[in-house]
């Protein structure tokens, strides 16, 4: 009866030396089993991380029984997970065709150069992470940028290095980003 649905399948995590698996065995206990259980761990795994280590998502894959292809399937899908570690802060900027035709791509390019990264990577410092989304459903107020949850309206070029420098100031925010540059 105090068994886990993992112990009953041959998982015994208290009784692996590793804490990555032991976490991993954990995780996947609280979600077997469940309507979309794979997307409930894989979200908590990222929850904790920050992101999916493919350390995890092999242990993941060892622990569950699930074809590693699989969980790499759903991560890469749904644009929350990230494969990478992001910074802690989060900018997204929407290139929608209502944005795009209001300067969003300028946008995009002037954040690119303030930050010194590319879009879809994270400064050195490991600040700012840069990404970009096909729309953010605020169509009538673009282009749109998003940071860490907060909408800008209206952005012009002339307006990044100020939205930069209001999240670089910022000493309060020490969790990694771990939303994704997705529709509202």
């Amino acid at each position: 009866m105090g068994e886990s649905i993992l112990e009953a399948q041959g998982c015994h995590c208290s009784q692996m030396e590793s804490g990555d698996l032991e976490r991993i065995c954990a995780i996947a206990d609280r979600h077997v089993g469940s309507r979309g259980a794979l997307i409930a761990m894989l979200e908590s795994i990222q929850q904790e991380q920050g992101y999916l280590p493919e350390g995890d998502l092999r242990l993941l894959s060892q622990v569950t029984g699930i074809a590693l292809v699989d969980i790499y399937g759903v991560a890469t899908f749904y644009r929350s997970f990230s494969l990478k570690p992001r910074g802690k802060h989060l900018i997204c900027v929407c290139l929608g065709t209502a944005c795009h035709v209001r300067g969003g791509a300028a946008v995009v390019e002037e954040l690119s150069r303030v930050l010194d990264i590319p879009v879809g990577e994270t400064t050195l410092d490991g600040e700012f992470t840069l990404e970009t989304a096909n729309c953010l459903g605020a169509c009538a107020l673009g282009p749109i940028v998003v940071v860490d949850g907060q909408y800008f309206s209206k952005v012009k070029v002339t307006d990044a290095k100020d939205i930069v420098a209001q999240f670089r100031d910022k000493a309060d925010v020490i969790e990694p980003a771990t939303e994704a540059c997705t529709a509202a």
